[in-house]
């Protein structure tokens, strides 16, 4: 038994697949084309497999990203899922966005250190983002929900210490989050003690995979990786409920 997981994410602009075999990575396929989830979320799929000389029947599971996010990119992601899963008698494990931009952050190193909370936030275009709130212990405070973002939004998060914003909406409310334009007074003032990582850009060269951990990107320009999904991040899986993705 390899425990092999075939991953799927498309909620947001971006399209990324993988798979792993006992926690480990051994196939990826990401494009940074915008918008081109249904052309090539099933073709990446069947490379991959194709590759290592696999069909889905030989995989264990698989993991769909269930959102929030693109209406139509969680609608392809989840419907190939469930086909894969129907014609392969496989399980079906969905993992929330939000949760897994979380895993990320601490799977990175991104959590500064005396951080009280997390919040990742995805765009859901205009100056709304669907967010929720974590500690630094990883543990969720609220409900995901569609939030309107303005300077008054986390402040009381903010009041009590470090906050690390993360995810492809942060970037774009960074400047009403912190009350000002000026970036830095963001991350180093005492007043708003806001946290925004940057990192790599969406639209430069993927590098060399390292095996040991997960491929894909959630991400866009001027933001770590986002979180990949990996068997290790699962707590206790359980089978997709129909919750009607978000609408974009």
């Amino acid at each position: 038994m390899k425990d092999r997981i075939i991953y799927i994410e498309t909620s947001t602009s971006l399209t990324s697949t993988a798979l792993s075999e006992e926690g480990r990575i051994v196939a990826y396929k990401e494009t940074q084309v915008p918008r081109s989830q249904a052309s090539l979320t099933a073709p990446f799929i069947d490379d991959m497999l194709k590759e290592l000389g696999l069909t889905v029947k030989d995989c264990d599971a698989v993991c769909v990203s269930k959102g929030p996010g693109s209406y139509t990119g969680l609608r392809v992601g989840s419907s190939t899922a469930k086909g894969l899963c129907f014609g392969a008698d496989l399980p079906l494990i969905a993992i929330g966005t939000l949760d897994t931009l979380v895993a990320q952050a601490f799977a990175d190193g991104l959590v500064p250190e005396g951080c009280r909370y997390i919040i990742p936030m995805i765009d859901a275009r205009r100056m709304e983002v669907y967010s929720a709130v974590f500690s630094a212990a990883w543990e969720r405070l609220t409900e995901t929900a569609p939030v309107i973002v303005d300077g008054t939004t986390f402040a009381s998060y903010l009041a009590e210490g470090p906050v690390l914003f993360i995810g492809d909406g942060a970037l774009k409310c960074r400047d009403i989050i912190c009350g000002t334009s000026e970036a830095g007074d963001c991350e180093a003032g005492d007043r708003l003690r806001g946290a925004f990582p940057e990192g790599g850009s969406s639209g430069s060269p993927m590098p060399a995979p390292d095996r040991t951990k997960p491929a894909g990107a959630l991400s866009q320009t001027s933001f770590p990786p986002a979180p990949q999904m990996t068997s290790r991040h699962f707590r206790a899986p359980s089978p997709m409920k129909r919750t009607g993705p978000s609408a974009r």
